[in-house]
């Protein structure tokens, strides 16, 4: 795979701007994909291409028609990321603003009375969404308690939530803070087999650049994505709403089509550049397969993704070459445990001998970009009932090496003493 090939590694490192040098800072190790992921050359390309277009949507030319069809190929592509044969995607404004608006149409549009529900391991755009809407519907908003010990929330203890009477709930599919990823299928499963009618909403946000995104599998009614951590851009989110959620009565222009999630002209690069990134997937799964189908080969670089970066994974934890590991340096403390199965790209921990913010300085010093995460708004609900303060995020992605993980070990090793 990935780790076993490195110029199939030097190829897909090619691919992607600034990914050994920060244009600001000079060079530089990128573990700060969690805040945003490096972005495809290609996405950088055609942004400045179509953001030069003075031609607008619908209109009787040529130039208007070519836009539509750019469109189309979005849609279409991401359909197939979301690996959904029904539905609807759509752009809108950001991953938390599709999440608002998918809780607040789900709530709207339920039945009345009933309850919401969703996690404490959740991300604020999701939790913030439901307490939101539950507050305005009436309804009781439970959150179910995450393991603080495993940094992730188990179906055992969803079931002991799941009523029948359930309208909306939420499940986040990786934790940005603990890296710690959720079985989806599982919890979507149980609350089903309970409260079948139940929109489920899913937070794919931290997930889809580190494995398959399959809303059939999860049963899911909507998904987002934040396309700016899946080596696109800023300033556009990604949506899929299923049919039954898409029929439900929801902010549109009125007497317009009653399927249209979008909110006036959204700008054509964003489903262009969606497309630069699921044309991408296609290269690299047919780089370490022979599959050819669209679907499978989406597949096989997701399930290559996963497998490289779970051997970045296990070097910074367990050590390579002669560098210890983090398991092994003195004071390290880890934000939802140490565990390697399960982890999603993100490991979060602190030392009991440098304050956090320090820690980042020592780092980037050292050429090694990394974030501090505060008990605060975002990161409240993880750090807060540790009785945490603060901790640093170290967030990886397939283009990143086993050469870069040497060089943190190394200033972890200094930082620790080890």
């Amino acid at each position: 795979m990935i780790s076993d090939t490195p110029d199939l590694l030097q190829a897909i490192r090619s691919r992607f701007a600034h990914v050994d040098m920060c244009p600001f800072e000079g060079p530089r190790v990128f573990f700060e994909n969690a805040g945003g992921a490096l972005r495809l050359k290609s996405v950088i390309e055609t942004s400045a291409k179509f953001a030069g277009y003075p031609d607008n949507q619908g209109r009787a030319n040529v130039a208007s028609r070519a836009l539509m069809e750019v469109i189309a190929k979005g849609k279409a592509d991401m359909m197939l990321f979301f690996n959904a044969s029904g539905g609807v995607p759509f752009v809108g404004e950001s991953g938390t603003e599709v999440l608002f608006r998918l809780v607040r149409t789900a709530a709207l549009g339920a039945p009345q009375g009933g309850v919401m529900l969703g996690s404490s391991l959740e991300h604020p755009a999701s939790n913030s969404a439901m307490a939101r809407w539950a507050e305005v519907t009436g309804r009781p908003h439970i959150r179910v308690p995450h393991d603080d010990a495993t940094g992730t929330v188990s179906v055992d203890a969803y079931r002991e939530h799941i009523t029948s009477d359930l309208r909306v709930a939420t499940i986040v599919h990786t934790s940005p803070v603990t890296g710690m990823a959720v079985d989806v299928p599982a919890i979507a499963a149980a609350i089903r087999e309970v409260a079948p009618e139940c929109f489920i909403i899913v937070d794919g946000i931290q997930h889809a650049s580190h494995g398959a995104v399959d809303v059939s599998t999860c049963q899911a009614d909507g998904y987002a994505v934040s396309p700016y951590k899946v080596f696109s851009r800023h300033g556009y989110g990604v949506g899929w709403a299923s049919d039954r959620l898409t029929a439900l009565t929801k902010e549109q222009i009125k007497d317009g089509p009653t399927e249209n999630w979008e909110l006036g002209t959204r700008d054509t690069g964003a489903y262009a550049t969606f497309s630069d990134v699921v044309d991408y997937l296609d290269w690299l799964g047919g780089e370490v397969s022979d599959v050819t189908a669209p679907r499978a080969r989406l597949e096989a670089a997701t399930q290559a993704i996963a497998v490289h970066e779970r051997a970045l994974m296990q070097a910074a934890l367990s050590g390579t070459g002669n560098l210890p590991g983090l398991r092994e340096m003195p004071g390290v403390e880890f934000i939802g445990g140490d565990a390697l199965d399960g982890r999603e790209g993100v490991v979060s921990l602190r030392l009991a001998s440098i304050n956090s913010a320090d820690l980042v300085d020592f780092l980037a010093e050292r050429g090694i970009r990394v974030h501090i995460r505060k008990n605060d708004h975002y990161c409240g609900n993880i750090l807060g009932p540790l009785g945490v303060e603060d901790c640093i995020r170290v967030s990886i992605s397939h283009y990143n090496s086993h050469a870069e993980v040497a060089q943190f070990l190394s200033a972890m090793a200094e930082a620790t003493g080890s």
